[in-house]
C-alpha cells in the first residue's frame, strides 16, 4: 500500500528523477511550475501540472502559499519538497502551514520539521553533534553579532577562519578570512548573500580546515528508530563551495574510518529523530581527521552514485518511510559494488572562475546514452531555456564500472559524446578534471581546481602529436566537404574543388601558428603529411551527425564539428576543448600574411559584466574621486 497521488514542489532534473519512481510504484504525480517553465520536461512528465506563479522563485517554487493551496486542489496525500523550501522552513509561519497539513492527512517527503529545524540552523546542528559525540571543528557556536566580534572571535580562534551563514547551504553566505581585513569584508558580503538566499542574516565562525576533502555520509532512517549509513562520497572536487564532480566509494578512506564516519553520522540521525534520506557532511584531513561540516536534510544532487553502488532506490525508499513502513535493509546488508562517478554538467564558462552561468535555447541536445553503463539525470530536452531564473544544470552525468578505472573510461567516452550547442558549458573542464593524474591516483582535496590552474582553466594543452592529430583531421574533414559539395552542387565552392586530383597542400591557422599540411586521398582514407610525419586519417565522414568518430594512425577519437564555412573557419570539439581552426589553401596562406590584424576592443572606458545577474552593492556615489 503506498500513496495515490504526490505533489512535486520542484523543478529540472529531480523534479523529473521523483516522477520516474512515482511511475515506477503506481503512485499519479502533479507538478507545480512557473510560468516560464510551462513547457518544461518534469511538466510533460507528470499526470497533472499547475502554474503556481512567474518565473521568479520566491513567487512560484518557494510560493509556500500557493503550493498549499494546490495541495488541496489536487488532494495529494504526499509532497516532495525541493531544497530551498527545506532551508525556508526555518521561517515559523511555514512550519505552522506545514503542521496544518499534515494534521489533515498530508504527508511530507522527507523527515519531519523538528529535524529540518535542527539540521537547517548550523549553529544548533553543532550544537547536537557535539552532543550526541559527532567530530565537530573548533569555533564559536553561537550567533556573531556584528563585524568587530567577529574580529574579536577570528582572533581568538586563530586565522585562517570560515565565515558562514548558519541558515546557509549549497556555498551561499560562506568567505574564508585570512586576517582582520577580510573577515570584515567577509562579514558584509555574507551576511549580504545570507539575507538574500535565505531569509536569515545569522552568521558563525570556524576554524577553517586548510587543505581538507570533503566527504559526505549518505544515511537512512526510518520512524521506528532504525537507521543506515549507505557508505560515502567523495565530494572534493569543487568550484566556490560548490561540487562538480562526485565518486563513490572513496579513494581515500580504509574500513575502518568509514565505519567510525558512518557510525557517527547514523548516531546524529538518531539524535534528532531523523526519518528519511539525509547527508551528514564531514571534512577530512590528510591524517583521516574528520569534522562533521552540516547535516542536509533532504536527497542530494549526488545521490545516484550511491543507488550505483548500493543498488537502492533512495527515492523509493524515502517514499516507503514517509509512508510509515520500517526499512527493509540491515547494516550488513548495504553493499560496495562497483564504482561510480557523477560530473555535473552545467551551462556555464569553464574559462571564467571554472564556471560563470551561461544562457540561452538548446538548439542541439542529445546525451551519451549509447555508452554502455551511463545514466543520466536531467530536466531539460532540445530548445529547452537555460533561464536567469533557475540554477544553470543541465544534467547530472554518471558512469558506473566494476572498478574506478573503468567508470573513468567510461566517463571520458561519455563526456566525448554529449552534444550541447546553443549554451557554453563545461565539458572541458570536467574531462580534464577526471584525465588529470592527480584525479587519476586519487590525490584531490577541495582546492584541486586552483591548484592544478592556478592561472584559471584555459582547456586541454595538446602535445604535439595531439595537434598533428587535429590539424590533420581538420585538413581531411575539410577536403571530404570540398568534394562532397562539387558533387552535389555541380559547381566548385573554392579552388581546392577545381580539379580532379586526389592530393593538396594546405595550411591549416590554429592559434597563433600556420601550420603547412599535404593531404592525400584514398577512398575514404586520407594520408595528410604534418610536421614532416604521415597519418593515416579514416571515417565514415558522416557530416550531417553531430558526432564523428575519426581514426587516426589506430588512435579513435570522438569529435564534434560544431561550424564550419566555405571560407575555411572550423570549430572542432576535440579531447573535451573547442579549437577555432582556419583551413587556406596555398594562395590564400600566401595572401593572409598581407591581412591587416583587426584591433582588439579598447574597453577601458566600460564596465562589463562576465555574466547575468543582479547589482547587489555600488561602493561609489556621483561626486566620489576614483
Amino acid at each position: 500500500q503506498t500513496f495515490e497521488k504526490l505533489l512535486i514542489a520542484n523543478r529540472g532534473e529531480i523534479a523529473c528523477r521523483v516522477i520516474k519512481t512515482c511511475k515506477k510504484m503506481g503512485i499519479k504525480t502533479v507538478a507545480i511550475h512557473s510560468d516560464v517553465d510551462a513547457n518544461a520536461v518534469h511538466v510533460k512528465m507528470a499526470d497533472e501540472a499547475i502554474c503556481v506563479g512567474p518565473a521568479p522563485t520566491s513567487k512560484s517554487y518557494l510560493n509556500m502559499d500557493a503550493i498549499m493551496e494546490v495541495i488541496k486542489k489536487t488532494r495529494a496525500q504526499a509532497v516532495s519538497l525541493n531544497e530551498s523550501i527545506c532551508c525556508s522552513f526555518l521561517s515559523p509561519k511555514n512550519i505552522t502551514s506545514l503542521s496544518l497539513q499534515a494534521s489533515e492527512g498530508v504527508t511530507f517527503i522527507g523527515p519531519d520539521t523538528h529535524a529540518i529545524q535542527a539540521m537547517g540552523d548550523k549553529i544548533e546542528s553543532k550544537l547536537l553533534a557535539k552532543n550526541a559525540k559527532v567530530n565537530t571543528i573548533p569555533g564559536f557556536d553561537g550567533v556573531v553579532k556584528d563585524a568587530d566580534e567577529a574580529v574579536r572571535i577570528a582572533r581568538e580562534i586563530g586565522y585562517p577562519v570560515m565565515i558562514k551563514a548558519s541558515a546557509g547551504g549549497g556555498g551561499k553566505g560562506m568567505r574564508i578570512a585570512w586576517d582582520d581585513e577580510e573577515t570584515r569584508e567577509g562579514f558584509r558580503f555574507s551576511s549580504q548573500e545570507a539575507a538574500s538566499s535565505f531569509g536569515d542574516d545569522r552568521l558563525l565562525i570556524e576554524k577553517f580546515i586548510d587543505n581538507p576533502r570533503h566527504i559526505e555520509i549518505q544515511v537512512l532512517a526510518d520512524k521506528h528508530g532504525n537507521a543506515l549509513w549507505l557508505n560515502e562520497r567523495e565530494c572534493s572536487i569543487q568550484r566556490r563551495n560548490q561540487k562538480v564532480v562526485e565518486e563513490a566509494p572513496s579513494t581515500f578512506l580504509d574500513p575502518e574510518t568509514r565505519r567510525a564516519m558512518g557510525e557517527q553520522a547514523v548516531a546524529l540521525a538518531k539524535a534528532v529523530k531523523y526519518s528519511s534520506a539525509g547527508t551528514v557532511e564531514f571534512l577530512v584531513d590528510s591524517s583521516k581527521n574528520f569534522y562533521f561540516l552540516e547535516m542536509n536534510t533532504r536527497l542530494q544532487v549526488e545521490h545516484p552514485v550511491t543507488e550505483c553502488i548500493t543498488g537502492l532506490d533512495l527515492v523509493q525508499e524515502m517514499i516507503r518511510v514517509a509512508k510509515g513502513y520500517p526499512l527493509r535493509h540491515k547494516q550488513a546488508d548495504i553493499p560496495i559494488n562497483g564504482w561510480a562517478i557523477e560530473c555535473r554538467v552545467y551551462a556555464e564558462d569553464p574559462y571564467k572562475s571554472f564556471g560563470l552561468p551561461s544562457i540561452g535555447k538548446l538548439s542541439q541536445y542529445q546525451e551519451p546514452l549509447q555508452v554502455p553503463s551511463v545514466r543520466v539525470d536531467s530536466g531539460i530536452q532540445q530548445g529547452s531555456d537555460i533561464s536567469i531564473y533557475y540554477d544553470p544544470m543541465i544534467s547530472k552525468l554518471i558512469t558506473y564500472g566494476s572498478n574506478r578505472a573503468e567508470a573513468l573510461k567510461r566517463m571520458e567516452e561519455a563526456l566525448d559524446n554529449y552534444v550541447i550547442r546553443g549554451v557554453a558549458h563545461n565539458i572541458s573542464l570536467l574531462r580534464e578534471v577526471i584525465i588529470h593524474p592527480r584525479f587519476v591516483q586519487g590525490d584531490i582535496s577541495t582546492k584541486f581546481l586552483p591548484e592544478v590552474y592556478p592561472d584559471g582553466f584555459k582547456g586541454h594543452k595538446l602535445t604535439d602529436l595531439e595537434r598533428r592529430e587535429l590539424l590533420a583531421t581538420a585538413a581531411s574533414l575539410y577536403v571530404v566537404e570540398q568534394l562532397r559539395s562539387q558533387k552535389f552542387l555541380g559547381t566548385p565552392r573554392i579552388p581546392i574543388a577545381q580539379s580532379k586530383r586526389s592530393s593538396w597542400d594546405l595550411s591549416v591557422r590554429l592559434g597563433d601558428g600556420i601550420y603547412p599540411v599535404a593531404v592525400s586521398q584514398d577512398g575514404s582514407s586520407f594520408s595528410v603529411e604534418v610536421d614532416g610525419m604521415k597519418l593515416n586519417v579514416t571515417s565514415k565522414w558522416n557530416l550531417a551527425s553531430p558526432l564523428l568518430s575519426v581514426t587516426v594512425d589506430g588512435t579513435q577519437r570522438t569529435i564534434q564539428c560544431l561550424s564550419r564555412n566555405a571560407s575555411g573557419d572550423t570549430s572542432i570539439q576535440f579531447l573535451g576543448t573547442v579549437y577555432k581552426l582556419q583551413i587556406l589553401t596555398k594562395v590564400a596562406a600566401e595572401l593572409s600574411k598581407y591581412m591587416p590584424e583587426k584591433a582588439a576592443e579598447d574597453t577601458s572606458s566600460i564596465l562589463r559584466s562576465p555574466m547575468p545577474g543582479a547589482v547587489v552593492a555600488v561602493s561609489v556615489k556621483p561626486g566620489d574621486t576614483v
